[in-house]
């Protein structure tokens, strides 16, 4: 089951990724790295992972405009 707290830390894991990261990985290393990432924050189970994955994948197009937008406001995060 995706909780609400994974939703959170999901996108806080987004916001601190580096924008080149989010921009220049391709889209399936992309959702592997946020993955990872999240389950060194949070214990998930094959339900959730699966879940969180095809969520993930559904949310790039945003994940990268943001990332955009954050360059393009001199936000690049640790770049």
């Amino acid at each position: 089951m995706v909780t609400a707290k994974m939703m959170q830390q999901l996108w806080a894991i987004i916001e601190s990724t580096q924008v080149s990261t989010l921009l220049q990985f391709d889209d399936a290393a992309l959702v592997q790295l946020l993955l990872q990432q999240l389950k060194v924050k949070q214990g998930i189970d094959a339900q959730a992972d699966s879940t969180l994955n095809t969520y993930i994948e559904s949310k790039l197009p945003l994940i990268r405009d943001t990332a955009e937008g954050r360059l393009s406001f001199g936000q690049g995060g640790n770049d």
